[in-house]
């Protein structure tokens, strides 16, 4: 799966996992080695995340249902925790660093297929 910011044509992530369900939810990243370039984990529903048991930073894009960037966290460290974004249906998580590389904005539209 891949995610698209529809809104300025770049490629956020090519290899992107899906977190869905209780178990992969609550899994999420823990115990993964970082993420790379090109690498993320979408999880549905979330509204918020937290970095508790990892041992690196991610970025974290939070959308709407239909799709539209809602909140952005750069760099959330190992034990912190993000804002809650009532409006959030997902949140895409990626390398830190990537928001910022990518020109991500509040209000941008997503393509996730």
């Amino acid at each position: 799966m891949q995610v698209v910011n529809k809104t300025n044509e770049r490629i956020l992530a090519e290899h992107v996992r899906k977190a869905d369900n209780f178990f992969s939810r609550l899994k999420g990243l823990l115990f993964s080695p970082p993420l790379e370039t090109g690498q993320g984990l979408l999880i549905i529903p979330c509204s918020s995340i937290h970095c508790f048991g990892m041992s690196y930073p991610i970025d974290a894009v939070f959308f709407n249902k239909k799709q539209i960037v809602v909140g952005l966290v750069e760099s959330l460290k190992p034990c912190q925790v993000s804002a809650i974004y009532w409006r959030a249906h997902g949140c895409l998580e990626l390398p830190a660093g990537m928001i910022k590389h990518h020109g991500v904005a509040l209000g941008d539209q997503l393509i996730i297929n």
